[in-house]
């Protein structure tokens, strides 16, 4: 006997055949998926499906968790005045009391937006570590260092980011796992970066960077070493399979083969892109290079949501917008971005990214039966054009319920929701009384 059946859906697989089932089951065991499609096994808990489609958890492979305490609070300036003139003062306040808050409120945010698994880079990570563990969801969990040259810093930064990993790595019963976080090639040393490569094979774990998300990024780079952003990293040995690149913006054909031949994971954060006015990311011909682009939200600061259906839809249109080509991006290919690379992209692709059996149980259920669903033709294009996260119903995460008819079960909405906004407006404060 199952533990739990989510019975007769439509399912949305992500298999390597993309099969689509109608009125299809999912029986789980423990964490892990046993039988798909007709399933006649008995189970100790159903889930009534019909109405519903069931995916893969959707995987958000580049945000700032804590950071939606600053969701609103530096809209509309460019990403160099954005960064030094109100986002670093802030985060300078910000002590593990309010990381801590704002990981619990990303955690909800993202559990009733249908993410089961996201990959995070920032600081006092012990407390996002310890929001994720309580809300039930799976995490990719990196301690951001920035070292601009100061080789005390650098030293530093390294213990901290080697103590993350060597601390939290398989905790929560596996849901957390860690990556070394060096924020980008102008903020970290090239001894700082080659120190994470070696660290990061030792043991066994990725790297989680930015990589030309502006151009001004790109100009400063060349400025200071001769190359840009890609070339200045595959120069150094630094790229490799283990090496997840955000934003990948300003990234030229060239540098593209680049990421190509050493099997880097570049991530696609369109709103935050768009919102910043760093540009449009070249994710049709990374796609086309065989390159398995994933999708992120980037913090909530420049997004300012969690919600991965407003980012694949958009990652879909803005690759019709830049190809002048309405077959540029499809609607599959957009669900292939939040699933099944992002599972690549974490170098978790046998154990999510999609509904098969012998992989973890990570799925969601998305209500159809709304207005805006309606009727139906085909339920992929639906979820990428015309669903938002609000329309998930249901959460599973290791074959544990998180959210059961949009209430979240692990967590206490109105509590966090509080707890948020007073941490916000002490955080404010504390920033004004230094002015």
């Amino acid at each position: 006997m199952a533990d739990l059946l989510v019975r007769g859906g439509l399912l949305v697989t992500m298999n390597p055949g993309r099969q689509v089932i109608e009125k299809g089951s999912v029986a789980i065991e423990g964490n892990r998926i046993v039988a798909v499609g007709e399933v006649r096994e008995r189970a100790e808990r159903v889930i009534d499906a019909r109405g519903k489609a069931v995916l893969p958890g959707l995987i958000n492979c580049h945000t700032h968790l804590p950071m939606v305490l600053l969701r609103g609070f530096a809209d509309d300036m460019p990403l160099d005045k954005w960064l030094s003139d109100r986002i670093w003062p802030m985060e300078k306040k910000m002590g593990p009391r309010d990381c801590y808050a704002g990981a619990l409120l990303g955690a909800l945010e993202l559990i009733k937006s249908g993410t089961t698994c996201f990959a995070d880079n920032y600081f006092h990570m012990d407390q996002v570590a310890r929001a994720v563990a309580k809300a039930g969801l799976r995490g990719v969990l990196s301690y951001g260092m920035i070292d601009r040259d100061d080789e005390q810093k650098m030293r530093e930064e390294i213990r901290i980011g080697q103590s993350f990993v060597r601390s939290f790595h398989g905790k929560a019963g596996g849901r957390i796992l860690t990556m070394f976080g060096p924020h980008a090639p102008y903020t970290c040393s090239t001894e700082c970066l080659l120190k994470v490569k070696e660290l990061a094979a030792k043991f066994g774990v990725g790297i989680h960077i930015h990589v030309s998300e502006s151009s001004a990024e790109v100009k400063q780079t060349i400025r200071r070493y001769g190359k840009r952003p890609v070339e200045y990293l595959d120069s150094i040995g630094f790229l490799g399979p283990e090496v997840l690149a955000a934003h990948c913006v300003w990234v030229t054909k060239r540098e593209v083969g680049i990421i190509q031949r050493r099997g880097v994971k570049p991530v696609h954060n369109p709103t935050s892109n768009l919102k910043m006015g760093s540009g449009i990311a070249p994710v049709v011909e990374m796609l086309q290079a065989g390159v398995p682009v994933a999708l992120g939200t980037d913090g909530a600061a420049s997004n300012n949501s969690l919600d991965l259906f407003k980012e694949m839809k958009l990652a879909s249109l803005l690759a019709k917008l830049r190809n002048r080509d309405p077959t540029a991006l499809p609607a599959m290919k957009a669900l292939e971005m939040a699933t099944r690379n992002g599972a690549a992209a974490l170098g978790l692709e046998d154990e999510l990214g999609s509904i098969e059996v012998g992989k973890k149980a990570d799925l969601i259920l998305v209500d159809l039966k709304k207005p805006h669903l309606s009727p139906l033709h085909d339920v992929v294009s639906h979820l990428i054009y015309s669903a938002t996260g609000s329309d998930v119903d249901t959460v599973i995460v290791d074959g544990k319920i998180l959210l059961e008819g949009g209430e979240v079960l692990t967590l206490d909405e109105e509590k966090v929701l509080e707890l948020a906004q007073r941490t916000s407006d002490d955080l404010v404060s504390r920033l004004g009384e230094e002015k």
